[in-house]
């Protein structure tokens, strides 16, 4: 791995600790054992190693997906995928999705871009599993988007609701594209 690799995996590391908002390089450099000069040095700016950062915890968040074995129904897939998603590394990358989408909705860069792709990769992700599954080429793009849709308006309102009234959300989703 390269220099700037490392530090993208620490920063990445650090970002899921501490969060995007309000994130000073100063601070972050200190805590990976270097200076706020060298990691404008390694990513050219921070809107470059914000973007880096991004990608990591998407990617790492997705491969947790990716590894998932194929469920036993659509239904299944559904229960298995909330499963995952709510796993604890999963949550964090998608805390830190969370601020990066609310800094995007305000048309910050690179937070807008780094929202765009990842939910293009998500979809992809989602929607692998339901085919491995089995479910339809053709039918998974679309449950994959509706999938996609109710977890992260879940997420959001699982602090105030409750985990109880997210699972019963998540098994009417299951029952209901089954």
């Amino acid at each position: 791995m390269s220099k700037r690799d490392d530090l993208t995996e620490a920063a990445t590391d650090y970002a899921l600790a501490h969060g995007l908002i309000g994130l000073s390089l100063r601070p972050l450099a200190a805590a990976l054992g270097t200076s706020d000069r060298m990691l404008i040095y390694h990513f050219g700016s921070k809107d470059e190693l914000v973007a880096a950062v991004l990608e990591t915890s998407n990617q790492r968040s997705m491969a947790l997906f990716g590894a998932m074995p194929p469920s036993t129904s659509l239904r299944a897939a559904v229960i298995d995928q909330w499963e995952m998603w709510t796993a604890q590394q999963v949550q964090q990358c998608q805390r830190m999705y969370v601020e990066a989408a609310a800094l995007g909705l305000f048309g910050r860069e690179p937070y807008a871009s780094s929202v765009r792709e990842s939910n293009v990769g998500w979809l992809d992700t989602i929607a692998a599993q339901l085919i491995r599954s089995g479910v339809g080429v053709d039918r998974a793009p679309r449950l994959a988007a509706l999938i996609d849709a109710t977890f992260n308006g879940v997420f959001l309102d699982r602090p105030l609701d409750g985990d109880d009234t997210a699972r019963q959300i998540v098994e009417d989703l299951a029952e209901a594209i089954a």
